[in-house]
C-alpha cells in the first residue's frame, strides 16, 4: 500500500507549499504551522533535527517506568511476557506511523485538541485538548511519585516523604522553563544515559546478587484482573503518543519523523525486553515494582541515584508539552510567543507553575506505583496511543475503506486496532479500580515511607 493511495493529497506541496485549490493561493505550512512563519521571529520553535526529536521521544517514554516490566513477567511468565511486550511494540510503531501521516495530511495539528476539532469540532477541540493535558499530568505525577521513592531510599527516609515530593515539584518546575524544545533535548540525552545506566546497574547486580536456584516460569496461572494489571504496565512503556503531534511541530522537516519513531521503538523495545527477562531470571518471581527495590540496600541506593536524572528530566519533557499546549492556545496567531517580553515569559512561567502544582496534587492523593501507572494506561493511553491513530485512519481514508482489496484488508486492521483500544479502556479501569480500592489504606498525604 503507497502513501499517496492511503493519502490522497500532494503531501510535498503541502510539506513545501504553497498549493492552488479553487484558483486561490492556499497557504504554505510555514502559514499553517501553529508557530506560522518564524523567519524574522526573535524565538523560533521549529529547530529540532530528526535525532532530537527521536531522543526527545525516547526521554518522555523511557524513564524508571522500565523497572516496573519484570514484575509484569513475574505475574505473566517469560513467553507472554515476550509476547505481549513484542505485541505492544508492532501497535505503538503502527499507530504512531498513523499520526505521523495524520500531521503531514494537517500541518495546522499541534496538539490532540486540534485533531479533536477536525474530528468532532469545537467539542471535540475540548475534549482531546482536556484529555491530552490530564493525561500528561498523570504521568508527571507518576514522576514525582517516583522520585518520592528513589529520595526515601537513597536517604533511609531521612525526611518526611511530603518534604520530598515538594523538593522534586521544585526541581522540575525550573527544568521546564525553557520555552523551547531544541534546549529540552540536551536534559532528554542526559536522560537517556541515566535510565540505562540504571537499568544496567540493575541488571548486573541482580546477576551478582542472585543466591542459588531461582525458580522462574515460562507460563503463570493468574487470575484475569492481576493478568491483565501486568499487560496494563506493558502498555504503560508504550505511551508516548501524545506528544508526538507537539514534536512534529518543533521540527525541521515534519517528514522525517518516522526516523524519529523508528529510533524510538527499536531502542525502547529492546531495552524492555531485555531489562525485563534478564532481572526477572536473577530475581525470580518475588521480584517488586519498581525492580531497583529488589536489589541489596548498598546496590539499591546507587542504582536509584544513577537514576536520578531521568526521574527528574523524562518529567520535564512531559511538564514542557503540557505547558507548551496551554501556552500555544492562548498565543496562537500572535507573536507574543516568540518574543522575550515580560508578558509571554511570565505566562510560560505562570503556566509551568499551575500544571506542575496539579500534578503533584495528583502525586500525593494515589501514592501506589503500579495502580497510578495501570489508572494512566487505561483512562488515556488506550485511546490517545491507539485508538485516537485508529480514528485517524478512518478520517484520511473515508469514503474509500472498501475500495481494493489493500483498503479492505487496512479497514479490518483499523477495526481491530479500534477494539483493542476499547477492550484496554474498558478492562484497564476495572483491574485498576480494584487495585486502587484494595490500596486505599496506602498513605495519602503522609510522611510515610512510601519506598
Amino acid at each position: 500500500m503507497s502513501d499517496e493511495e492511503s493519502y490522497p493529497v500532494d503531501r510535498k506541496a503541502v510539506i513545501d507549499g504553497p498549493l492552488e485549490k479553487d484558483g486561490k493561493k492556499a497557504l504554505s505550512t510555514k502559514e499553517l504551522e501553529p508557530f506560522g512563519n518564524e523567519e524574522t521571529a526573535e524565538v523560533k520553535y521549529r529547530t529540532m533535527k530528526w535525532w532530537h526529536c527521536g531522543m526527545l521521544m525516547i526521554a518522555e517514554n523511557v524513564s524508571v517506568g522500565i523497572l516496573s516490566l519484570p514484575s509484569a513477567v513475574a505475574t505473566l511468565g517469560m513467553v507472554p511476557a515476550a509476547i505481549v511486550i513484542l505485541f505492544v511494540s508492532a501497535l505503538s510503531w503502527y499507530t504512531g506511523y498513523e499520526i505521523g501521516q495524520y500531521k503531514l495530511r494537517h500541518p495546522e495539528i499541534h496538539s490532540m485538541g486540534d485533531a479533536g476539532e477536525l474530528l468532532m469540532g469545537p467539542i471535540g477541540r475540548e475534549i482531546l485538548g482536556l484529555g491530552q493535558l490530564l493525561f500528561l499530568i498523570f504521568l508527571m505525577a507518576s514522576n514525582i511519585l517516583t522520585f518520592n521513592i528513589l529520595m526515601n531510599v537513597l536517604t533511609g527516609h531521612g525526611a518526611c516523604t511530603l518534604v520530598f515530593s515538594v523538593v522534586g515539584l521544585i526541581i522540575c518546575f525550573l527544568g521546564a522553563l525553557p520555552r523551547t524544545m531544541d534546549k529540552v533535548y540536551i536534559m532528554s540525552v542526559v536522560s537517556f544515559v541515566s535510565v540505562f545506566t540504571a537499568t544496567l546497574v540493575t541488571m548486573i547486580a541482580a546477576g551478582v546478587e542472585s543466591k542459588g536456584h531461582i525458580t522462574i516460569h515460562a507460563t503463570t496461572d493468574v487470575s484475569f484482573r492481576d493478568g491483565f494489571l501486568a499487560v496494563t504496565n506493558i502498555i504503560f512503556a508504550y505511551l508516548a503518543h501524545v506528544a508526538y503531534f507537539g514534536f512534529m511541530s518543533e521540527t525541521e522537516d515534519p517528514r522525517t519523523f518516522n526516523k524519529s519513531l523508528a529510533m524510538l521503538q527499536i531502542i525502547d523495545t529492546v531495552l524492555y525486553l531485555v531489562s525485563a527477562l534478564i532481572i526477572y531470571r536473577y530475581v525470580g518471581p518475588n521480584v517488586s515494582s519498581p525492580a531497583i527495590s529488589s536489589l541489596s540496600p548498598l546496590m539499591s541506593k546507587i542504582a536509584w541515584g544513577l537514576a536520578i536524572p531521568t526521574t527528574i528530566l523524562s518529567g520535564v519533557v512531559l511538564g514542557h508539552v503540557a505547558c507548551k499546549y496551554i501556552y500555544v492556545r492562548l498565543f496562537r496567531g500572535s507573536d507574543k510567543m516568540h518574543t522575550r517580553s515580560l508578558l509571554s515569559i511570565g505566562t510560560w512561567v505562570a503556566i509551568c507553575i499551575g500544571v506542575w502544582v496539579v500534578s503533584w496534587v495528583v502525586a500525593e492523593s494515589i501514592p501506589v506505583f503500579n495502580d497510578l501507572l495501570s489508572l494512566i494506561s487505561a483512562l488515556f493511553g488506550s485511546w490517545f496511543s491507539f485508538g485516537l491513530p485508529a480514528i485517524f485512519w478512518f478520517h484520511m481514508n473515508r469514503g474509500r475503506y472498501f475500495k481494493t482489496f489493500q483498503k479492505t484488508c487496512m479497514t479490518i486492521v483499523n477495526i481491530g486496532v479500534l477494539a483493542c483500544a476499547i477492550a484496554i479502556c474498558v478492562l484497564g479501569l476495572y483491574v485498576s479500580g480494584v487495585a486502587i480500592h484494595n490500596d486505599a489504606a496506602s498513605s495519602s498525604w503522609s510522611c510515610a515511607n512510601d519506598a
